[in-house]
């Protein structure tokens, strides 16, 4: 991964791996929404925590517009896009910071971290959790590049990357999402680790 500007640009390694992860979890994340365990505003402030992280402009836009329709306030939004916490209720602080913490460390927390989410919130709900962070880090992975492409439509350089490099990710985003659909499958049905650590 590169850091440029103050953003994140993911590799072809990366990417795929923040693929599978998302495809991985996206089964916990729903159970979280269906069984009201991640509320909407409080997704959304995971949402755009991780988008903070990430620095993804489309994202950041898309997220704004979700997270005043679930009734967060502008100030609130504004706040966490530029990293800071102060109007997050006290109970969603440690996930908003596990999200930030697995969003800086590319997708790979500290054990301690985990633990910490598990105790916190439960297992059914920190599973949620975390398919909510990996849900958004893939939309961030592909947004980046998308963001690149639009601002160089409206003639305004991407400091971020080439357009070479964008229209490269928006490409293997295609090719990646069926393979990693079915690695994700396969490591369900093998019962895979859920998250590993370094």
């Amino acid at each position: 991964m590169r850091k440029e500007s103050g953003i994140k640009v993911y590799s072809l390694k990366e990417t795929y791996v923040i693929t599978y992860l998302a495809f991985l979890s996206i089964r916990n994340f729903s159970y979280g929404k269906r069984h009201g365990l991640l509320n909407k505003q409080f997704n959304e402030r995971i949402m755009l925590a991780v988008t903070e992280v990430n620095g993804c402009e489309l994202c950041s836009y898309a997220h704004t517009k979700r997270a005043l329709e679930t009734g967060l306030n502008n100030e609130e939004i504004q706040n966490i896009l530029a990293g800071i916490n102060d109007d997050v209720p006290s109970e969603e602080m440690p996930a908003i910071m596990f999200a930030q913490h697995y969003a800086d460390l590319k997708g790979h927390p500290s054990r301690k971290s985990w633990e910490r989410i598990l105790e916190i919130y439960g297992v059914p709900k920190a599973k949620g959790i975390l398919g909510a962070v990996r849900i958004m880090m893939l939309g961030n992975t592909y947004g980046i590049p998308w963001s690149s492409i639009f601002n160089k439509l409206k003639g305004k350089p991407d400091k971020r990357s080439n357009l070479l490099y964008a229209l490269g990710m928006v490409l293997c985003g295609i090719v990646f999402t069926p393979i990693a659909l079915i690695h994700a499958f396969f490591a369900l049905v093998w019962k895979a680790p859920l998250i590993s650590f370094k």
